[in-house]
C-alpha cells in the first residue's frame, strides 16, 4: 500500500512537473510573440503610410526605432530593483503586458512620426523589462521545482523565437504587415500574456539586495569598474560597435523587399513582396538552428574566433542583401537569412561566455548586465539613429524612394572594417577548459 502511495505521489509530481514546464513554454511563445507581430515590419508600415512622405522620414523612424535601446538602459534595472524588493514577478510582469498592449491598441490613432515616436516610447518601456522579468520567472519556478535550469531551461526558451516566427507569419498572411493591425494583433496577445501570468506560481521579492546597499550597488553598477581593464573595456567598445549593427535588418529587412514591387519586372503580385514578413521570418528559423552549433565551434575555434564569425556573417548578410533580388537573385537574399542566425546567435552567446570565464563572480550578473546595455542598449541607439540619419541623407530621392544596393553595401563595409579591427586589435587566448566548465 505503501508503494502504490508512493508511486501515487510520484506521478502526481511528474505531472505537476509537466503542468509547469508547459505553462512556462506558453509565457516565452507568447513573450516574443506580442514583439514579433510588429517589430520586423513597423517599417513597411511606417513607410507605406503619410508619415513615410516627410522629407525626414529616414531620421523620424531611425528616431523611433531607437526607443528599444533607449528603454533597454535603464528599465531592466528599474522593474529588476522592484522585483527584488517589493513586488512579486509575476504581477509586476502581467501588469507591464497589460499596459504594453493598452498602448499598443492606441497605436493605429497616430497619424504623425512625432507623436507616434512617444507613443512607441511608452510601449517599448512597458515591454522591454519583460524580456529579463520571463527569464527571472522561469529560473525562480524551476529551482523551486528542483530542475535542472541548464537542461530544462533552454527547450523552454527556444519556444520563444518559434513565438516569434508564428507572430510574423500570421501578421504576414493577414496581410498586416502593411498596415497597423500588425499592433492590434500584438495588443490582444499581449494582454492575454498579462492575464495568463497571474495564473503562474507565485515569484515574492527575494530581497536579495542590502537594505544598506548604496544605489551604485542597487543598479549594478559597480561593474563598470571594468571598463578600468584595457582589455574589458576593447571588448565592451566593440560590443557597442557590433550592437549598432544588431537591429538594422530589424529595422529595414522588411521595408527592402516590399519595395520591390515599385519596380515593373517584380511588381506587388512578386513572391518576395507578397510573402516578405515570412521570407524575413527564416532568419529567425536559423537563429534556433545555429544555436545548436555554439557548443562545437566554442570547444574548436575558441571564443574570439566566434566572435570574429560573427562580424564576418554580418558583412555577408548585408552584402547579399545588397545584390540580391526576387528573381535570379533570390539564392542570395534566402542565404543572407540564413547567415542571420550566425551572426546574431555567435556574437551574442560568446560575448556573454566571455564575459562569464573573465570577471570576477561578486559582479558578474552586473558584467552581464553591462555587456547587453552596450549592445541592445548603446550600440542599438547609436545604430538606430545614425542609420536612419544616414540613409536619409545620402539614400533617398527627392521623391522618397531609398536606393538599397548603397545602403547594404554602406552597412557591410561598417561590419568588415569592425571585423578586421577586432581581429587586430582584441587578444583574447582559447581557453578549452574554461568554455568547457561554462558548458557544463
Amino acid at each position: 500500500m505503501c508503494i502504490t502511495v508512493g508511486l501515487q505521489c510520484l506521478s502526481i509530481k511528474t505531472t505537476d512537473t509537466m503542468g509547469i514546464k508547459y505553462r512556462l513554454t506558453v509565457m516565452s511563445f507568447l513573450q516574443f510573440f506580442v514583439w514579433g507581430a510588429w517589430l520586423i515590419t513597423i517599417a513597411t508600415y511606417f513607410f507605406t503610410s503619410p508619415m513615410g512622405a516627410d522629407k525626414d522620414a529616414g531620421i523620424k523612424f531611425g528616431a523611433i526605432f531607437s526607443t528599444l535601446a533607449l528603454s533597454s538602459l535603464f528599465m531592466p534595472a528599474l522593474t529588476g530593483i522592484i522585483a527584488d524588493k517589493w513586488m512579486n514577478a509575476e504581477k509586476l510582469y502581467g501588469i507591464l503586458h497589460i499596459l504594453y498592449g493598452l498602448v499598443l491598441f492606441y497605436v493605429p490613432q497616430v497619424h504623425d512620426a512625432d507623436t507616434l515616436y512617444y507613443v512607441i516610447f511608452a510601449a517599448m518601456i512597458f515591454y522591454m523589462p519583460t524580456i529579463s522579468l520571463s527569464n527571472s520567472i522561469a529560473y525562480t519556478i524551476l529551482k523551486r521545482e528542483g530542475l535542472d535550469v541548464v537542461r530544462v531551461f533552454p527547450p523552454i526558451r527556444v519556444w520563444g523565437t518559434i513565438g516569434f516566427i508564428a507572430a510574423m507569419w500570421v501578421t504576414n498572411l493577414t496581410e498586416s504587415n502593411k498596415n497597423a493591425n500588425q499592433f492590434i494583433i500584438g495588443a490582444v496577445a499581449a494582454i492575454l500574456l498579462g492575464i495568463f501570468s497571474f495564473t503562474l506560481p507565485k515569484c515574492p521579492p527575494q530581497k536579495s539586495i542590502s537594505k544598506d546597499a548604496g544605489l551604485a550597488e542597487q543598479l549594478g553598477l559597480k561593474a563598470f569598474s571594468l571598463f578600468k581593464n584595457p582589455k574589458m573595456a576593447l571588448f565592451f567598445a566593440f560590443s557597442m560597435m557590433l550592437g549598432a549593427a544588431l537591429q538594422l535588418t530589424n529595422m529595414y529587412g522588411d521595408t527592402f523587399l516590399d519595395d520591390f514591387k515599385k519596380i515593373p519586372e517584380y511588381g506587388p503580385e512578386s513572391f518576395v513582396v507578397k510573402y516578405s514578413t515570412i521570407i524575413m521570418s527564416i532568419s529567425q528559423i536559423s537563429e534556433t538552428l545555429f544555436i545548436l552549433t555554439i557548443p562545437f565551434f566554442l570547444k574548436r575555434f575558441g571564443i574570439k574566433k566566434v566572435m570574429l564569425f560573427s562580424m564576418l556573417a554580418w558583412v555577408l548578410r548585408f552584402g547579399l542583401f545588397a545584390y540580391g533580388n526576387p528573381a535570379d537573385g533570390l539564392w542570395m537574399i534566402i542565404v543572407s537569412c540564413i547567415v542571420y542566425g550566425m551572426a546574431f546567435d555567435f556574437f551574442n552567446i560568446s560575448g556573454s561566455l566571455f564575459v562569464e570565464t573573465t570577471t570576477d563572480s561578486s559582479i558578474r550578473s552586473s558584467a552581464q548586465g553591462l555587456f547587453m546595455m552596450m549592445t541592445n542598449g548603446v550600440g542599438a541607439y547609436l545604430g538606430s539613429k545614425i542609420s536612419g540619419w544616414l540613409i536619409n541623407e545620402y539614400y533617398t530621392s527627392a521623391g522618397g524612394d531609398r536606393e538599397w544596393q548603397g545602403i547594404w553595401l554602406a552597412f557591410a563595409v561598417y561590419a568588415l572594417v569592425v571585423a578586421i579591427l577586432f581581429a587586430v586589435l582584441f587578444k583574447h587566448k582559447h581557453d578549452p577548459k574554461a568554455v568547457e566548465n561554462v558548458s557544463h
